[in-house]
């Protein structure tokens, strides 16, 4: 199936550099390996139930988002054991160490992942508690 995206050109170009540096056959065949890598991840985030430990870090501009993120973690304390936080001109990185339900932990992923002065979000389940 053939389908068009808009990607900003920076994005692009890296992307490019990335999949021939590592010797793929084209373009196309890099995406189809990103979109399963993502499908994976995301399945891998569904799958863990009952109580976790969890590192989630993420980037974002700074002043496009600092109020309503600080609102936003406040909503979610009751998973949110620390922070850590580190600046680097106008973005910040910043890791999140939880405990608590899986699934209130995926909502908090889900919703940073939703903010658009946030760049990325990775999400690393520690060892689920047994």
């Amino acid at each position: 199936m053939r389908t068009s995206l808009n990607v900003p050109q920076g994005v692009l170009d890296a992307f490019d550099e990335t999949w021939k540096s590592e010797g793929m056959e084209s373009r196309s065949r890099a995406v189809r390996e990103a979109m399963q890598e993502y499908i994976e991840r995301h399945t891998r985030l569904e799958e863990i139930e009952g109580e976790a430990v969890a590192a989630i870090a993420f980037d974002y501009e700074h002043t496009l988002v600092i109020g309503e993120l600080h609102t936003f973690q406040h909503e979610f304390e009751d998973v949110i054991g620390t922070t850590q936080h580190m600046h680097h001109g106008e973005w910040c990185l910043e890791t999140i160490f939880c405990t608590g339900p899986a699934n209130r932990i995926r909502e908090l992923v889900y919703q940073l992942r939703d903010f658009d002065a946030v760049g990325r979000v990775n999400v690393m389940f520690l060892q689920p508690i047994a």
